[in-house]
């Protein structure tokens, strides 16, 4: 039996963002291919120079990331709509936390997200609702020597 379900494709992205979205699909579907230690030191290196995003700057790099591709707009695409995400986010020159971890509820599902200022981003879950397991936070910006 399967259960009908419809996806929420975000409505009024740019063309240049969507494209942008395109671009990062490929190398977001290769990592998300990676074991989950080999993804996160990727991440650890490329969150290097970048400052920490904002809500708004993660949550329009994830409805891009959807509005590209229904594979991440669907239930089963939350790795390669968070890799996504943070990749567009990092070419422009900002870095969400990217978190992997499962839900706290039963039943029980891993799932993959990525959070701004200290929030789920787009995910429409209470706060608790996942327990993180791995998260990539960007990095504190150094200070002037």
């Amino acid at each position: 039996m399967t259960t009908p379900s419809a996806l929420d494709r975000p409505t009024g992205v740019p063309l240049a963002r969507r494209l942008a979205a395109r671009l990062v699909l490929l190398p977001a579907v290769v990592l998300a291919l990676l074991p989950p230690r080999r993804i996160r030191a990727v991440l650890g290196v490329l969150r290097r120079g970048a400052a920490p995003a904002t809500t708004a700057q993660a949550r329009r790099a994830r409805d891009a990331m959807c509005a590209a591709s229904l594979h991440c707009a669907g239930p089963k695409g939350c790795l390669p709509r968070s890799l996504g995400a943070v990749l567009l986010c990092r070419l422009g020159g900002t870095w969400p936390t990217w978190c992997t971890g499962v839900r706290v509820v039963p039943p029980f599902t891993a799932h993959a997200w990525i959070e701004a200022e200290g929030r789920a981003v787009g995910e429409g879950v209470p706060e608790g609702y996942f327990a993180r397991l791995v998260a990539v936070d960007p990095l504190s910006r150094p200070t002037d020597r």
